[in-house]
């Protein structure tokens, strides 16, 4: 078995070509008591700080939200992840996720806080000299201040370096003069300190701290949106703005260093607070079919309505499965960085640029899974889940832009094969070696010889043969179209799909098997329910994508050889999904929500 030290040293889309030790994958059930009681602290700050409010934040009263951010900073809450030299409290990166998962069922509070924590203090914290830590970062901590980001423009969304906002050093080379204007601003109405990106001579982009105030910045009115009403969102316009030359963040013409790095934690975080967003919804609507009756009988116990309720849980469980075995990735590259004598700023934004790829899939996965979960909680409430009396319709209403902002899932769909593929160009990754074993394998008589025994035997066999099936799918579109792959973003996009499918499967088997290890296979039959029909899906979604891709490109005997191997690697053996979702489904209404 692989020791921990091993495993940590796992790199990022490693875990696609080699196995990973269950007894060396971090859980939720590894959560000390601190972490513990941090998300319990999250959640009742919610209950009582933030929903009985709910409504006035979505009326955007003038001065509420940033009281609210102040409140949070009172009990620590925005300070999770800076250092104590700064005000802050200095926890490990996967108690900073557990405080964006708690905080995630906060609707537009919970947009406020992952901006001013993220992408509003995360840039000053990580590229600002000292002298710019010690200014900002310790008011930014306590909430005094609040943080903003400005990289969007009007003509520049998921193309940020295309930005035409410009800076130009003034004739006494005291100031930067920035020009130009910036759009879908979160926390833009009331912001203290901005992270703002602009051009240096047209060509050099570049972060500057703009304070509220400075000479030649101003806003422009609340944005009306679908969704996230009580979150404030503004344009940001800057006419001769004087920055002073100290405020240059980071070095001329790196500000894309600044852009991407924070956005690889940021996609983490996001999957974080939509799963605390999920967990909170599906409760809603858990504990809405227990009271709501038709034909004399609680909704939930009709076999559509436990169907719903059960596959929200699967996702959930899946998604919080795969999101702390990365942060755990993560923390554990940052302290060999910190081991090595890397700063605490390189040490972390090391750590999750090493695991970027994981980072885009959480943030599809971690999405998409909100969006089901609100969906199906709206159709669980019927005609109720339409109106605004009940906060199911918030919630779907609020989860939209969750696949839009932070990379739109089509973007970080092709980020995420795009990354393996430049990884194993540069030789960060060897796919080619069992790219190639997959192509052997293709062309040689089946080994129909003695299976696998143990534990889960079955179940591990799956998983090498979805990943045997994305190196046969990547491998073979790489030779046949080479240079023309990037123009191919549907055949990227169905490989992304196999990819977060098997990494997803992969990590709730390991989840499983860990937790038999510990309590035996008959305390953990709940968890293998889940884990037993997600495998089994996944199964025909690997399949499904696979075929797609293959279509699109391949022919002749070539396309039957590989349509063969594929239905090879992603034959799995009948299971009663049926039955399992409605233990699932009993034990959520026994326990009155979701608490897995």
């Amino acid at each position: 078995m692989e020791t921990t030290q091993k495993t940590n040293a796992l790199k990022g889309g490693e875990w696609l070509i080699k196995e990973s030790a269950a007894a060396d994958t971090f859980i939720p059930e590894d959560l000390n008591e601190e972490q513990k009681m941090v998300m319990e602290m999250c959640v009742q700050f919610l209950d009582t700080e933030i929903l009985p409010v709910i409504d006035r934040i979505d009326k955007l009263e003038p001065g509420l939200m940033p009281s609210l951010l102040e409140k949070a900073g009172d009990q620590g809450l925005l300070s999770t992840s800076f250092p104590e030299q700064y005000g802050g409290l200095g926890k490990d990166f996967i108690t900073s996720t557990l405080v964006n998962e708690g905080l995630g069922g906060g609707y537009s509070f919970s947009v406020a806080v992952a901006a001013h924590t993220g992408i509003g203090s995360l840039p000053i914290l990580y590229f600002g000299t000292e002298a710019q830590k010690e200014k900002y970062i310790p008011k930014l901590a306590t909430g005094e201040w609040k943080g903003a980001y400005g990289l969007t423009e009007p003509n520049s969304g998921s193309d940020a370096l295309g930005a035409k906002t410009t800076a130009k050093l003034s004739e006494d080379g005291k100031y930067y003069i920035l020009n130009g204007q910036k759009c879908w601003i979160t926390n833009g109405g009331f912001a203290d300190v901005y992270t703002v990106f602009a051009k240096i001579d047209g060509d050099k982009f570049t972060g500057f701290i703009v304070e509220r105030g400075f000479e030649g910045f101003t806003q422009g009115p609340e944005e009306h949106k679908m969704g996230i009403k009580g979150s404030s969102t503004v344009q940001l316009y800057f006419q001769d703005c004087k920055v002073p030359v100290e405020n240059l963040l980071g070095e001329v013409g790196k500000g894309h260093l600044i852009a991407f790095n924070i956005l690889n934690i940021g996609r983490l975080k996001l999957c974080a607070a939509a799963l605390g967003g999920s967990k909170r919804a599906a409760t809603t609507s858990i504990q809405y079919a227990k009271t709501r009756e038709q034909f004399k009988l609680p909704i939930a116990k009709f076999g559509a309505i436990r169907h719903k309720m059960a596959e929200m849980a699967i996702r959930m469980w899946v998604c919080e499965t795969a999101l702390y075995r990365t942060a755990k990735w993560i923390d554990s590259q940052e302290h060999a960085l910190a081991a090595e004598g890397k700063s605490f700023a390189e040490a972390l934004l090391g750590g999750a640029e090493e695991f970027a790829i994981e980072c885009s899939m959480l943030k599809v996965y971690g999405s998409e899974v909100l969006d089901f979960v609100v969906d199906e909680g709206v159709q669980i409430h019927g005609g109720n889940g339409f109106s605004d009396e009940y906060l199911i319709s918030k919630g779907y209403r609020d989860s939209r832009i969750n696949r839009i902002y932070e990379g739109t899932n089509e973007i970080n769909r092709l980020l995420t094969v795009d990354m393996m593929l430049k990884r194993a160009m540069k030789g960060k990754l060897d796919l080619m070696t069992p790219a190639m074993a997959v192509q052997k394998e293709l062309m040689s008589i089946p080994d129909f010889g003695a299976e696998e025994e143990g534990a889960f035997a079955k179940e591990r066999k799956y998983i090498a043969n979805f990943k045997k099936a994305i190196l046969m799918v990547a491998g073979a579109a790489v030779q046949k179209l080479m240079m023309q792959l990037d123009k191919e973003q549907e055949i990227l996009m169905n490989i992304a799909d196999m990819a977060i499918e098997t990494y997803n499967a992969e990590s709730a088997l390991l989840r499983v098997m860990k937790l038999a290890e510990a309590r035996g296979e008959t305390a953990t039959s709940l968890q293998a329910d889940i884990m037993r029909t997600y495998l089994y899906d996944a199964a025909d979604r690997i399949n499904k994508a696979g075929k797609d891709a293959l279509n699109s490109f391949a022919d002749g005997d070539e396309l039957r050889m590989m349509h063969i191997g594929l239905k090879r690697f992603t034959k799995v053996e009948p299971f009663n999904t049926k039955d399992a979702r409605r233990r699932i489904s009993d034990r959520l209404v026994a326990d009155d929500g979701y608490h897995l």
